[in-house]
């Protein structure tokens, strides 16, 4: 609201000095490794971060306990598709970048994931026919795919803290509110290229 940075948020007084009960319960954390000051990748698709959490405790409704998540490196824009079982990924991944590289019309250049089990023999063909690099982060070091791995985290946190909290009016949706701190720029703008408008949003628990 203070940049302009989104259209059709309601103009509302905010507390520093207030703290949320249900964000202090459900996103206490350790201290975090430093974030990045620079933008590494200059288009979108450049490079894809990829990581697969699950089984959840409680299914959807479609009954899936498995999530598979996708982050752009350039714009953090955030795909988000869930999964009965983990040996879904391959062709849920498949599908995704198919429509995703038709959709910019350009190809996605190098993807990053940790070295699970899921990541097998289909993903390296895909990558050798289509021309992807495929990077890999360090066994047991996390950090090293923290892009994906700290969003994964903050979709949890977010869900359990609305639902913590669902009689507070909260205006949320990650991709069109979320700021890239580097740019200035929603992530939104920088894969859609135009502001997001959200007038439309409703506070999370009311029935209309």
């Amino acid at each position: 609201q203070k940049h302009s940075l989104v259209r059709g948020l309601p103009k509302q007084s905010y507390q520093d000095d207030s703290i949320c009960k249900a964000c202090q319960e459900e996103k206490q954390v350790k201290s975090s490794s430093k974030a990045k000051k620079v933008v590494y990748t200059l288009r979108p698709l450049e490079l894809l971060h990829l990581d697969l959490f699950g089984p959840t405790m409680t299914a959807s409704i479609s009954r899936c306990r498995y999530s598979l998540v996708i982050v752009d490196d350039c714009t953090r824009w955030i795909w988000v598709r869930f999964l009965t079982h983990r040996d879904e990924s391959f062709d849920t991944f498949y599908k995704f970048s198919r429509k995703i590289q038709n959709e910019k019309g350009i190809c996605i250049s190098s993807i990053k994931n940790d070295h699970g089990g899921v990541w097998n023999d289909l993903f390296e063909k895909l990558c050798e026919e289509n021309g992807i690099y495929h990077n890999f982060s360090t066994p047991r070091t996390p950090q090293q795919n923290r892009v994906v791995k700290r969003k994964n985290r903050s979709l949890q946190e977010m869900a359990r803290t609305m639902l913590s909290n669902h009689s507070t009016p909260t205006y949320y949706l990650y991709n069109k509110i979320y700021i890239r701190p580097i740019l200035k720029k929603t992530r939104y703008e920088l894969w859609k290229g135009r502001k997001p408008n959200i007038s439309y949003f409703h506070p999370f628990g009311c029935q209309c």
